[in-house]
């Protein structure tokens, strides 16, 4: 997520989800929250990223927020409705900027965080657990699987019930209609992640070169899961024929 040196005006650059800060059914007791955009600082350049929040209700009542976009307060009044928020979840060492401001607004909320995040965040965080191998808070319910790259780690969700896969920037797909700039549209596919054959970015997939075997494991316990969606951070998400796009989104690795 944002560094200091990355806010929130990439409006001119990009065509948001509309309506963003709404909650968005996508199955019983799973929601997704489009958020503003963020610029990601390139050096020579910012890519402005679409931002993405899942919400998971749990079955005792209990809300996950994986990924939290910014806090508003029409958005934390909808979240209050759905029921109380147990968990913040930053599933990886950039998708984290947000959480200490829910946390600040909510303190009884769990923080979950990858390991290494707290060296790596350009902004203090406390984490109050640490999510490593399958060890999840919620025992048979949501399906815990991290993934470790030598650039990112990132842990992947699978919502057992509604057989939705949860990933951050495993696979990104950004749609070229939705971008403004030539250059940045350029960039998008030359990355390999563009819409309609979105990915982990070229720099991500060459970051796993040493983890190529691990990598290929963990993508194969997913397809076994066979979920029937696939919500992902940045971009279009696939809301069907889920396990057909992971194989083809990961065709690289396996």
């Amino acid at each position: 997520m944002p560094s200091p040196e990355e806010s929130l005006n990439g409006q001119s650059a990009l065509n948001l989800y509309e309506p963003i800060n709404v909650l968005k059914p996508v199955a019983p007791d799973v929601w997704i929250v489009d958020g503003p955009p963020i610029d990601f600082d390139l050096g020579l350049m910012k890519f402005p990223f679409s931002t993405r929040m899942t919400v998971l209700r749990l079955r005792n009542g209990d809300l996950a927020l994986h990924s939290p976009v910014a806090l508003t307060p029409a958005l934390r009044s909808a979240v209050d409705v759905l029921g109380p928020v147990r968990f913040l979840i930053a599933p990886n060492s950039l998708h984290y900027w947000w959480v200490p401001d829910w946390k600040a607004a909510i303190p009884n909320a769990e923080v979950l965080a990858v390991r290494g995040l707290q060296k790596r965040a350009k902004r203090p965080i406390a984490v109050d657990r640490l999510l490593v191998g399958r060890h999840s808070p919620w025992p048979g319910e949501v399906d815990l699987l991290v993934v470790r790259g030598d650039v990112l780690t990132e842990a992947v969700l699978f919502h057992r019930a509604t057989r939705t896969l949860i990933l951050t920037d495993l696979i990104e797909n950004f749609e070229p209609k939705r971008i403004h700039s030539w250059f940045l549209k350029l960039l998008v596919r030359f990355a390999g992640a563009a819409d309609p054959d979105g990915k982990a970015p070229i720099d991500m997939r060459l970051s796993f070169f040493r983890r190529r075997r691990a990598l290929r494991m963990a993508v194969q316990e997913m397809l076994a899961w066979h979920p029937e969606r696939v919500i992902i951070s940045h971009g279009r998400w696939y809301d069907k024929d889920g396990t057909a796009e992971l194989r083809r989104a990961f065709r690289w690795v396996l």
